[in-house]
């Protein structure tokens, strides 16, 4: 019998996530936008200022899945939220609950630290992953759209 677990992720998870960090880009059409390394990645997870958190889904041992997450703050609660920045689970695991099973865990986590919200984002092409977020009871906001500065951009407003 198969078994799964989730468990937080260590120093020694970073290559396992890095390589699913891509694959996620290349399912997405965004790998020409990854800068990731494993260093740069080890570094916010777990370096002297770490901003981000993960937890690591495993098939008998094996790493299939992977959430990376970080604390937001939502004024209108007075609460901090938890951010769900990525959830991937291996092509070939998927079909399992797998992704079910971290998403549960991950709003565990949000009730365990009192956060008032668990948000994250999905790419408005992605109807699968609609659907799946929509059947465990999410709303997808339909009037909000996510506003980004990067790069030279965010640059040239920090000059301001």
């Amino acid at each position: 019998m198969t078994q799964f677990t989730i468990r937080p992720a260590t120093a020694l998870d970073v290559g396992h996530i890095q390589s699913m960090i891509m694959e996620l880009a290349v399912f997405e059409k965004l790998e020409h936008q990854v800068v990731s390394t494993e260093a740069l990645l080890h570094e916010g997870l777990f370096g002297a200022r770490a901003s981000c958190e993960a937890i690591i889904g495993e098939e008998d041992g094996q790493v299939v899945a992977f959430a990376l997450f970080f604390h937001n703050f939502s004024t209108f609660l007075t609460k901090k939220g938890l951010y769900l920045e990525d959830l991937y689970v291996l092509q070939s695991h998927r079909g399992k609950g797998y992704g079910t099973r971290m998403l549960a865990r991950l709003a565990q986590i949000a009730v365990e630290r009192e956060c008032g919200r668990f948000e994250w984002s999905v790419l408005d092409w992605n109807e699968p992953a609609i659907r799946f977020y929509k059947s465990m009871g999410a709303d997808v906001m339909p009037d909000w759209r996510i506003c980004r500065l990067t790069g030279a951009t965010l640059t040239a407003m920090a000059e301001r």
